[in-house]
């Protein structure tokens, strides 16, 4: 089978976020299946971004081809970001033509994280008589007006959701990431029979062939080894919420925990400073690593922690990575985010809390910390055996395949 994957974002282990079109695709090569994954030579995900000349630039990484066009750099959220998108689904869009005959693609998946990319995958496989298939990860454009502040009426919003809409009434299958996204879905437009939830998950190789930390981080742990650790990862953004985190390092009463944020963003060098104002003794900040060396870094903790600031969005559901790799660590996981039934109450693998109440983050600290080690291990394996059931790579790729195949 001939796949097309279109992505202005994608990435790969060496170049950075995002990751799940390269696990899914490396996993659908595995199988005998022809992938393409045609991406911007320009994300603000990655760490790392290609090197182009000139558009439909391909090369080979692990089996997959990555197709990279031109879409221009840019910076936060402003128009030159507007025009990189517009800049990606246009040129695929003008070339669709060309792309069916060369390509000959038998599937075309829009793995959107904005909808206007619905346009190009509608025409490349119409006229390649191929099957479209529109992933959803981030709910745009309800982001736009209900975390970014922008009018309904404005324009930019009301073409995001005219293309979702039309995403929703011509494609032949959903994909979406988020569990509770489907009625808004058909209230746009999509047949309900359409709507299929697969969520993130591990890759279960970087859990066997897993690198280790870099010194640093090892010293760190190495000093706390005697401490109750409470571990952070990801990004120091307004949106995770980790002014809330240090409150409860500054309310715990317990001097053997020690809260460790590893990772970076615009709120870190605010976090740090509010940390040494405050003389947050039990506070440490350590840089982000690299995704293969996730699992060292998971197993170092006594439980993880997850937070947010209120959004109307978390009403469809979390789908958080970090989510998925301490549950794979098994270890249990403190949920401080106001959203329908998450994976850490169904499989029991940790504690949710209020985010607007700091005792109760506190006082799950304080169960964990009062638990056996050999409970701990329980409550963690819940989580373990659940990822291994349910959210491998191998096994989403394969519920993906089923879907293709339908």
């Amino acid at each position: 089978m001939n796949i097309i994957l279109l992505d202005h974002y994608a990435g790969s282990p060496e170049m950075g976020m995002e990751f799940r079109p390269y696990y899914l695709a490396r996993e659908w090569v595995r199988q005998g299946h022809d992938v393409r994954i045609v991406g911007g030579d320009f994300s603000h995900l990655r760490i790392k971004n290609p090197k182009i000349k000139k558009d439909f630039t391909t090369q080979n990484i692990d089996g997959i081809k990555y197709t990279w066009l031109r879409t221009g750099e840019y910076e936060g959220n402003g128009v030159k970001r507007a025009q990189s998108m517009l800049c990606y689904v246009s040129k695929l869009y003008l070339n669709a033509e060309r792309i069916a005959r060369a390509w000959k693609p038998d599937v075309v998946i829009a793995s959107s994280t904005y909808p206007l990319d619905t346009y190009a995958a509608q025409k490349i496989a119409k006229c390649a008589g191929a099957k479209y298939i529109h992933e959803v990860h981030d709910m745009w454009p309800s982001t736009l007006y209900e975390i970014g502040g922008m009018s309904r009426k404005h324009p930019f919003v009301v073409m995001m959701q005219i293309a979702e809409n039309s995403a929703y009434k011509h494609c032949d299958d959903v994909v979406a990431l988020l569990p509770y996204s489907k009625s808004y879905m058909v209230k746009h437009g999509l047949a309900p029979q359409k709507f299929h939830n697969i969520q993130n998950g591990v890759l279960t190789q970087e859990w066997t062939d897993k690198q280790p930390l870099p010194k640093e981080h090892t010293e760190l742990f190495d000093k706390l080894s005697d401490k109750f650790i409470v571990l952070y990862m990801g990004g120091h953004a307004l949106s995770n919420a980790l002014d809330l985190m240090l409150d409860c390092a500054a309310n715990e009463k317990d001097k053997d925990v020690a809260y460790v944020l590893v990772g970076d963003g615009v709120e870190k060098k605010r976090l740090v400073k509010r940390k040494q104002d405050e003389g947050l003794d039990n506070v440490y900040f350590l840089p982000p690593v690299k995704k293969p060396a996730v699992p060292s870094l998971v197993e170092r903790a006594d439980c993880s922690y997850m937070g947010a600031l209120d959004s109307p969005l978390y009403r469809f559901g979390l789908c958080l990575n970090k989510m998925y790799d301490c549950m794979m660590a098994g270890k249990p996981i403190i949920c401080a985010i106001n959203a329908p039934k998450t994976l850490v109450e169904i499989y029991n693998c940790g504690f949710m809390a209020d985010p607007s109440d700091i005792c109760t983050i506190n006082s799950a600290v304080t169960k964990l910390r009062c638990m056996t080690p050999q409970q701990r291990a329980e409550m963690g394996e819940n989580g373990r055996k659940a990822v291994l059931e349910h959210f491998t790579y191998e096994k989403l790729a394969q519920r993906f395949l089923d879907i293709m195949n339908k």
